[in-house]
């Protein structure tokens, strides 16, 4: 085990030490009315009044899903502003800066301005709030620049060429495998031993390698001033117990600490929450344990199930009343759920009526899944149910293909969640990497990256050049003296001197931005020669979001902290039609809700994952994810399988529906089976029928007719 892994272990176990010292406080007695002009009562349920109203100490709040958490929070806000509480004094964790935003200007519209002025924003965002003033203490200089996952595997990358060449018989893993790693090491506390062995078990043998690569890679971005995600938390915490002063002086002014989504913290983001709240002992957390579905980040679920035993004298209050979902679609959550191995005990319940039963719909083939959602949605659309109140959804991205051509076929429109970010398009990287230079000139990665945009210039060379300019007192930005070739002179010239200029006379960040993407302008044209247009678009919606933000150390920080949430292939799109449907996994479409939900592929090896079987924690962690795309349903809900589907070396099998649905009574989910329409018996607006009350237990569903097959699509012979 390296040095740096047992002094990341030791400085938490300090804090958790510092946390456990515990001040026995005394209950703020706030008044029992409402603020002025306020009426909880009339907004809020029991249960919700109650979080919303609490007065001091630890609590736990567990929000089932639809349960009004946010309306919660966003009151309780408001009662503690309006009772007095300084708002500089809260503090409103969340895992996104839109959602911590959203929250604090509904508080404010529900009571007054002075909402606005809670510290609210993302665990990593307040951190390097921290950081950014306290930088020196931990030996950073305050202008270090926050690496992005992409940028931190392209510094491991960076060092770990020597390593892997001593490896050239063996497969050395690849640099993204290696960053994970260490953030794993980091985010769950376990030594690398210990993930490599319960998760890259093939990798165990290059357990030492791996050691010394660690503690290089720690160094090197202490040298270069660079942290990346981990480090934002990580090192908060080791400030803290380096400097018992600057946690007491921290924690003195957080009076009130409120977190949403805290089944969603890994561990660090919890010893952050007991720092915090470890002078007043004010600390609300908002969770569902049964929607942690983020353990592959590093998320812990048992955060929110001990939370009750690591908080002395903390109180649980349970939200169950659900406005979302009909009944019949929270009797199928509900039942769902009583498979989990650990949770807490709740009932949704809802007052909007029992509704239409679930439906398990097995499909012939994948084929014939795909007609029939398509035709439901289309079905669906002529009784007035617009296309983007209705999602599909899936476990990975790539079981939507075969419905994305069905879709593509009947015109319609539909948006996919869960690709790729505009941050995260090649083009977007490139220009900030100008940004990231001019910020930082240590920056070895951001260098690197637009370097090897010049002509002729590859990693060898890039990397004598950065040696080069960075070898003086101040970074060159000249090519005076240099001792390379005319032929990079002539690039580097004009490179040097766009940089040197906006270095030495410091602009607006529109006019740094026009100036780099007129540089950048013919460099776009000749890498991206087939799509440079739609790129074009990119960099112009990308200069939009640069106007929101005063100087370029805050849009940096914002792109790496919280990246621009519409995808590339989203910016391109004009609506021209009407809003699309909506396509997504079902882990990017946690917190949104639908009138109408497909879940596709609810097969067994999918939904669960077969890569999560025989791992007790990882089976739980796929149930609760059936929960979640369960409870994004409010009316109508189907969930279908192909029974037989194609592999390439074992040709076709019949497929199991979900494990997690096999023996459900029909009381809870319907059996619903798929024929073929009569040809004359089609629509004339092409929309499905619905059969009820046919024999027997199931309800018939009529795909649409479709035209004259030939041999190849029948069931024995699918053109796969």
């Amino acid at each position: 085990m390296s040095a740096d892994l047992g002094r990341d272990r030791i400085a938490r176990a300090r804090v958790v030490h510092l946390m456990a010292r515990r001040i026995v406080i005394s209950p703020e007695e706030f008044p029992v009315a409402d603020p002025e002009g306020l009426d909880f009562r009339e907004a809020l349920n029991e249960k919700q009044y109650e979080a919303a109203t609490w007065g001091a100490g630890p609590v736990l709040v567990v929000a089932g899903a639809g349960t009004g958490k946010t309306r919660t929070l966003i009151h309780r806000v408001a009662w503690l502003v309006g009772h007095g509480v300084a708002p500089e004094q809260l503090v409103l964790l969340t895992f996104t800066r839109r959602a911590s935003q959203q929250m604090l200007t509904r508080a404010s519209t529900l009571l007054d301005g002075r909402c606005s002025r809670v510290r609210g924003g993302t665990f990593h965002a307040f951190c390097l709030m921290l950081l950014k003033q306290y930088a020196a203490k931990l030996g950073y200089p305050n202008g270090f620049t926050v690496l992005d996952a992409q940028d931190a595997a392209d510094v491991v990358d960076l060092l770990r060429g020597p390593v892997a060449a001593r490896f050239k018989d063996r497969r050395f893993p690849k640099k993204r495998t290696i960053a994970s790693i260490f953030s794993s090491i980091r985010n769950t506390g376990q030594s690398l031993d210990s993930v490599l062995e319960s998760a890259y078990p093939h990798f165990l043998e290059f357990l030492e390698p791996l050691n010394g690569l660690f503690e290089q890679y720690v160094q090197y971005k202490k040298e270069q001033g660079l942290m990346d995600y981990d480090d934002l938390l990580i090192l908060t915490l080791k400030l803290f117990q380096q400097d018992p002063g600057v946690l007491r002086e921290v924690a003195s002014a957080c009076r009130y600490v409120l977190v949403d989504e805290y089944q969603d913290t890994n561990r660090a983001q919890a010893l952050l929450v007991k720092a915090l709240s470890s002078v007043h002992g004010n600390v609300m957390v908002v969770g569902d344990d049964a929607q942690s579905i983020y353990r592959f980040r590093g998320a812990d679920m048992g955060n929110i199930l001990r939370f009750p035993e690591e908080y002395a004298g903390a109180s649980v209050i349970k939200l169950e009343h659900n406005y979302r979902s009909t009944q019949a679609i929270l009797d199928l959550a509900n039942e769902v759920l009583t498979q989990a191995k650990h949770r807490f005990d709740k009932r949704l319940y809802t007052e909007r009526g029992k509704g239409d039963l679930p439906g398990i719909v097995p499909a012939p083939d994948d084929r014939f899944e795909s007609r029939f959602v398509s035709q439901m949605i289309l079905a669906l659309r002529e009784q007035g149910e617009p296309l983007n109140r209705m999602a599909v959804l899936f476990r990975s991205g790539h079981n939507s293909y075969d419905l994305e051509v069905e879709l593509n076929k009947r015109g319609i429109p539909f948006v996919k969640y869960g690709g790729l970010k505009l941050a995260e398009a090649a083009h977007i990287k490139d220009v900030i990497a100008y940004l990231k230079v001019l910020e930082n000139p240590r920056d070895v990665v951001a260098w690197n990256r637009i370097l090897q945009l010049l002509d002729g210039i590859g990693p060898k060379t890039a990397g004598r050049i950065i040696e080069w300019v960075q070898g003086a007192e101040a970074p060159r930005y000249t090519t005076d003296g240099s001792p390379f070739s005319a032929a990079y002179v002539a690039s580097l010239s004009r490179l040097f001197d766009v940089l040197g200029r906006l270095r030495q006379h410091e602009s607006p960040l529109d006019e740094q931005l026009e100036s780099i993407l007129a540089y950048y302008a013919p460099i776009l044209r000749e890498t991206y020669t087939e799509d440079y247009p739609k790129r074009e678009t990119d960099l112009e919606h990308l200069t939009g979001v640069a106007s929101r933000f005063a100087d370029r150390a805050s849009l940096l920080d914002s792109l790496a902290l919280d990246p621009i949430e519409l995808s590339a292939v989203d910016v391109e799109k004009e609506e021209k039609d009407e809003p699309p449907l909506v396509l997504s996994t079902i882990h990017s479409a946690k917190g949104l809700e639908f009138k109408s939900v497909f879940v596709i592929q609810s097969l067994d090896g999918v939904l669960p994952s077969s890569y999560s079987v025989g791992d007790a924690e990882a089976m739980d962690e796929e149930l609760r994810l059936l929960y979640v795309a369960i409870t994004r349903a409010e009316d109508q809900l189907f969930l279908s399988y192909p029974m037989v589907q194609f592999r390439r070396y074992e040709g076709q099998y019949f497929t199991k529906p979900s494990r997690f649905l096999e023996g459900l009574p029909d009381t809870i989910l319907e059996p619903c089976t798929l024929v073929e329409a009569p040809r004359d018996a089609v629509p004339d607006d092409g929309s499905s029928r619905l059969q009820d009350g046919l024999p027997g237990p199931s309800r018939t569903l009529e795909a649409p007719n479709q035209p004259s097959h030939d041999a190849s699509d029948s069931l024995d012979d699918l053109p796969f």
